[in-house]
């Protein structure tokens, strides 16, 4: 497992980390005892960066993260998110509202200090309330959180987001079926020493290549609820992308996978291919899972024929739907 050094915390985490909203909700049916042993199943597999959130089963993630931190004694970063316990108003996002969500952050994942909190995909005008930027930035001063950053929904919020020179991060949705962020954003980011953070980099799991037509998903679970926008930004699922046409993509895209390899772990090592990427968050509810994912690092350098037939297939088929939106 290679590190990447995470932006501007200058942090050295795991190229493949470990996306913890499965385990707390809304991917239905969860068992606590296994998620704890996919957690572990990550570090031992090298993991060492792993994302949460204070709304993931509403705590639920950062306990299960807080038990994994008492039974391990490896270095682990991890990074959750806050701003989503309310209407998305920016109003909402005041200094008291901050600091008492990351109090409540801080009680669950049992620290004095958090790695990494990321304002969670925040209404439009946050963007542009440098007061809420510089409430963050107090945070970081008054020692409650080492580093900040920002979650976003869209390239646009992404850009202007890292004009604030205190944040970090960003994390971004970005896999074979959303390609837009390797334009523009990534350049500035790393120009800006911003680490950035994959998400969705399966698209829902529909990049796993699991999925068919008659596959059917629990009433809890976003693929059935959110497929569009029901519940939060429709780009969350399946990355926005039209399920049967997903499923259409990815029968071409297994020709692609390489011997002895997953459909899955092909999506993740194309995204590692893109040195603008510090970490990619993958998520996992079962050992075997997680270590599949982190497996996806080891993996050779895919061929220049298969970066450009990934490149078609998003152009060709996909880039209409989606490009535009995010």
């Amino acid at each position: 497992m290679r590190q990447r050094r995470l932006g501007k915390t200058g942090r050295q985490v795991s190229e493949v980390g470990f996306g913890a909203w499965a385990i707390g909700g809304s991917w239905g049916e969860t068992d606590d005892a296994e998620s704890l042993a996919a957690l572990h199943a990550a570090v031992d597999a090298g993991i060492t960066f792993f994302d949460t959130a204070d709304v993931y089963g509403d705590g639920r993630s950062e306990r299960l993260l807080a038990e994994l931190m008492r039974e391990r004694d490896e270095p682990l970063v991890i990074a959750t998110k806050f701003g989503r316990r309310v209407a998305q108003e920016v109003e909402n996002y005041s200094e008291s509202n901050l600091r008492a969500w990351l109090e409540r952050s801080r009680e669950n994942l049992e620290v004095e200090t958090v790695d990494l909190v990321q304002l969670h995909c925040p209404p439009w005008d946050a963007y542009y309330t440098p007061a809420l930027f510089e409430a963050c930035d107090r945070l970081v001063a008054d020692g409650l959180v080492r580093g900040y950053g920002v979650s976003v929904e869209k390239v646009e919020q992404a850009l202007k987001a890292i004009e604030y020179s205190g944040v970090a991060t960003v994390q971004i949705i970005f896999n074979v079926f959303r390609q837009r962020p390797a334009e523009l954003f990534f350049a500035e980011a790393q120009r800006r020493d911003v680490g950035v953070i994959v998400r969705v980099p399966l698209a829902s799991g529909l990049l796993s290549g699991k999925f068919g037509r008659e596959t059917a998903f629990a009433a809890d679970d976003h693929r059935a609820f959110n497929r569009h926008g029901e519940e939060f930004d429709a780009g969350e699922t399946f990355s926005g992308v039209d399920y049967e046409l997903g499923l259409e993509v990815v029968d071409e895209l297994r020709e692609l996978v390489p011997e002895g390899a997953t459909l899955a772990q092909l999506a993740l090592r194309w995204i590692l291919s893109f040195d603008a990427v510090s970490t990619v968050i993958p998520g996992a509810k079962t050992p075997e899972q997680a270590r599949q994912n982190a497996a996806a690092a080891a993996l050779a350098d895919l061929p220049e024929p298969t970066m450009r037939r990934i490149e078609e297939l998003y152009r060709d088929r996909i880039a209409p739907q989606v490009h535009h939106r995010w």
